[in-house]
């Protein structure tokens, strides 16, 4: 199962994103429709969108997200806790199907009784 978790940006990227907008807009509106015809008037509709969403977040409580992320859930990623008793019966375990040798047991044994 994966988690999505909507990322916004902060209210001062929000800001700076909208003053930048509001410049972009004058450029457009004054230099890009005036020079350019159709290429400025996509400039500006482009720049009043980009505005728009800047000072919406910079100005709500809302906001618009500006990517997501989605964090994978699985047991692998889940941290688990073993007792003294269940590291000492794996342990065990791993001894009895020939996984490792006794001294490798005896070593860890050891660890693992000394961090009781």
């Amino acid at each position: 199962m994966s988690k999505r978790i909507r990322v916004k940006p902060s209210k001062g990227e929000s800001l700076a994103g909208f003053i930048g907008g509001i410049i972009f807009c004058c450029i457009g509106l004054f230099v890009a429709i005036p020079t350019f015809g159709i290429f400025g008037v996509l400039w500006s509709f482009i720049a009043i969108l980009i505005t728009a969403s800047h000072g919406y977040n910079a100005f709500s409580n809302k906001g618009i997200p500006s990517h997501e992320i989605f964090i994978d859930d699985t047991s692998e990623s889940k941290v688990t806790y073993m007792t003294p008793e269940d590291r000492l019966n794996e342990l065990q375990n791993l001894l009895d199907k020939n996984l490792i040798t006794e001294d490798e047991f005896q070593e860890k044994r050891k660890q693992i009784v000394n961090d009781i």
